[in-house]
């Protein structure tokens, strides 16, 4: 699969985002250098880590060593709840660009809301100043609902380029995602896959049957046809290759209404409001 393959997504800012990514969570330093190394060489030219994860370094050693050029390779990571707020969110930035051994990375996330600690909108114009200053291309924010987003957006000056949320079959965020739509902000899908629960299902296994693909494939064209950025996370070489895959077929209406009408609101991560 070549890199120009995956379509790019345009942003708020005018910057842009290749629609399909490596995601590196739960995954350990050095396997993520493993991990992405296969991932470049196979042609993603789009990677997700952040603070939290611990494998900064890394994605980082990978992205050296790979030869390919730094500005093809789009680089997101995110601060994290313990690191919130202005000076602190400051001086989080400045470790992750030293762990990825870059000058500056493409897009720098707030990991959660984390409202108890009521500190996001401080975060957030500490990340204005690293937008400012070059250092991040773009700015935006994960696990954001809508009501954390209005007080955002009616506090702080810089739209959010990404909201990162949870996006699969049984957890679609219609109405998040209309919101995101409506002001710009694109949607980026974590857990597309739903951490391989959703892989058993009889409506998904049926339209793999007749693509002849797997369901995995099936559930990421799905999101790619909803215009949304998408980034699974696997460390098996053939799992990775076979999610780039995805761009030389696509879902009849019949089937994307079929998925569409999986929603349920299971999640298989955490709730917003109940995290940090």
């Amino acid at each position: 699969m070549t890199p120009d393959a995956v379509p790019r997504i345009r942003l708020n800012d005018g910057n842009s985002i290749p629609q399909l990514g490596l995601g590196v969570y739960k995954v350990d330093d050095d396997e993520a250098e493993r991990t992405v190394a296969t991932a470049l060489e196979l042609g993603y030219r789009h990677l997700d880590t952040a603070e939290y994860y611990g494998n900064e370094a890394g994605v980082g050693r990978a992205l050296a060593a790979s030869g390919v050029d730094r500005d093809d390779v789009y680089v997101t990571t995110k601060v994290w709840n313990d690191q919130q707020g202005y000076d602190s969110t400051l001086h989080s930035f400045d470790r992750s660009l030293a762990k990825l051994g870059l000058d500056v990375v493409d897009l720098y996330l707030i990991h959660w809301p984390a409202p108890r600690q009521d500190l996001y909108v401080e975060t957030y114009r500490a990340m204005e100043r690293i937008r400012q200053e070059g250092r991040a291309r773009s700015i935006g924010v994960s696990n954001f609902q809508t009501h954390h987003l209005e007080r955002l957006l009616g506090e702080t000056d810089v739209v959010p380029v990404i909201n990162q949320v949870e996006v699969q079959p049984w957890l679609q965020q219609r109405e998040l995602r209309a919101f995101g739509e409506a002001r710009h902000i694109v949607t980026e899908a974590w857990s597309p896959l739903a951490r391989g629960r959703i892989l058993e299902d009889p409506v998904l296994l049926r339209i793999a049957s007749a693509h002849d693909i797997s369901t995995a494939q099936v559930v990421l064209r799905w999101h790619l046809q909803q215009g949304l950025v998408v980034i699974p996370k696997s460390v098996t070489p053939s799992r990775i290759a076979e999610n780039l895959d995805v761009f030389g077929f696509d879902l009849t209406p019949d089937e994307t209404a079929a998925i569409d009408a999986l929603d349920s609101g299971e999640r298989v991560g955490s709730h917003p409001d109940e995290v940090g």
